[in-house]
């Protein structure tokens, strides 16, 4: 009994040695046995025809809620001062329930991807510029200060000189974040030049 189960074990793998190796192709730049070859010939749809997939019968979906394109929200503004113009003359530091959360996770943020250049404290002397950079503008110049928020967020959305566009890493709620701290950073500096300095005895 034995012997005939070692027979019929050698008898299933001489068979399956056989169908391995009707697969082989002596050739190597040939195609092997497709045993799927509906997903190696997938039956592309045109965007505008109908399609059995969807409940509305469209091949072409729209987008779902909360979807950001990857270059961020579509901005209606163009680049350039024209839009940065237009940007700040339009665009407001939308209001959040608790603004210390907001400009504390702005501080966040301006540490991750502003302080490179701008430096910590925004005065333009960040790692990239003790390296050799050229500075940016301080963020406590006078421009700066009077730019409109809606302006800063253009540039923040689009970039200017050579301050590279951010949208692709902040979204919209992150760039009012930064600017929320940008403008207490700004303030806080105002206010110690105000200060007069404490009398030593």
């Amino acid at each position: 009994m034995n012997r005939v189960k070692w027979m019929v074990s050698i008898g299933v793998l001489a068979v399956a040695f056989a169908c391995l190796q009707t697969l082989d192709h002596r050739d190597p730049n040939q195609r092997g046995l497709e045993f799927l070859p509906e997903m190696v010939y997938s039956q592309a749809s045109e965007s505008f025809s109908s399609s059995p997939v969807f409940e509305d019968g469209k091949t072409m979906q729209g987008l779902q809620a909360g979807v950001v394109p990857v270059h961020g929200e579509i901005l209606h503004f163009p680049e350039g001062a024209e839009g940065q113009k237009l940007a700040g003359e339009t665009l407001q530091l939308p209001p959040v329930e608790d603004p210390a959360k907001a400009a504390e996770f702005g501080r966040s943020l301006y540490g991750i991807y502003c302080a490179t250049c701008h430096g910590i404290s925004g005065d333009g002397d960040g790692a990239v510029v003790q390296r050799g950079m050229l500075p940016p503008p301080s963020l406590h110049a006078p421009r700066a200060v009077q730019l409109p928020d809606g302006s800063l967020y253009h540039v923040l959305s689009y970039g200017q000189g050579n301050m590279a566009p951010y949208r692709a890493q902040l979204d919209p709620a992150e760039r009012w974040a930064v600017i929320r701290f940008l403008r207490e950073l700004q303030a806080s500096k105002a206010k110690t030049q105000e200060e007069p300095p404490e009398a030593t005895q």
